[in-house]
């Protein structure tokens, strides 16, 4: 497929409102970044995601620019106009976005957005500050102080007791099907919340069962691999990058550190 063809169909799908033929443009494996939301969807979940989107919000998308194209992958701009009749004046500003997008034969392997944030000095960069967009994404939702407390309760037990994330084909529909809310509600949880993104909130899970598995006399003679494995995470790179970024040292400095009894917390 040629790439201009690839973004028509890309646009029609979001102008359409239709999540799943949005969500068909991803490869098997592919992964919708949103830099903004500093949040992560795989093909399942980002049609859940779209779905709840559409359904409270209509927008119409329009290239801006040419696309540039290479061998594997393709980049453009667009804007994004607010549908006439919004009954919300505060969100009819025209925002513009930018995506870069990597292709394996016709899919996407990933799909970075990066948009404006209103309020923001720096546009379709990925050092937002995302409370004031999170707070008129939100806004409509229906999910008050009160309920958000029970959901977050909820979904804190049930890692507790449950741990969850230890699985590695855990994905948010499963996660709100378990804490009884929809993936929009879990998605406010989590992200007004906690205030991180799903695969931050799992991964730092993750990483501190695998600090006190590192610590244990069972994890000292374990192989990295291993460990890695044992808390949900699917390869090697993606479990070192996730540690490193949460502790500040590798797993394998961790476990010496804590074998000399010179230990770092988990930062807060």
């Amino acid at each position: 497929m040629r790439p201009a063809d690839f973004v028509d169909s890309y646009f029609e799908a979001w102008n359409h409102r239709d999540a799943r033929a949005v969500a068909d443009h991803l490869a098997r494996d592919g992964i919708y970044c949103d830099v903004p939301e500093h949040s992560r969807h795989s093909h399942d979940e980002l049609v859940a995601y779209l779905r709840e989107f559409f359904s409270e919000i209509r927008q119409q998308y329009r290239l801006v620019g040419d696309v540039l194209a290479s061998e594997c992958s393709i980049a453009f701009q667009y804007e994004i106009l607010q549908a006439a009749g919004d009954a919300d004046p505060g969100c009819r500003e025209t925002l513009r976005g930018a995506e870069f997008i990597t292709l394996h034969h016709d899919a996407a392997l990933t799909i970075v957005d990066y948009y404006d944030v209103p309020g923001t000095a720096s546009p379709m960069s990925a050092k937002f500050d995302a409370r004031r967009w999170r707070r008129r994404k939100y806004a409509k939702s229906g999910l008050g102080d009160e309920q958000l407390a029970e959901y977050r309760a909820r979904l804190d037990q049930i890692m507790q007791a449950d741990q969850l994330f230890l699985r590695p084909d855990i994905t948010m529909p499963r996660l709100a099907e378990a804490v009884g809310c929809s993936v929009n509600h879990l998605s406010q949880v989590i992200n007004a919340g906690v205030g991180t993104g799903f695969f931050d909130y799992l991964n730092r899970l993750r990483v501190a069962h695998a600090m006190e598995l590192l610590g244990s006399a069972e994890g000292r003679g374990m192989p990295v691999l291993n460990v890695a494995f044992a808390v949900g995470f699917n390869s090697n790179s993606a479990f070192y990058a996730a540690f490193k970024k949460c502790v500040g040292q590798t797993p394998a400095q961790y476990r010496k550190a804590r074998c000399a009894k010179k230990v770092p917390g988990l930062p807060g």
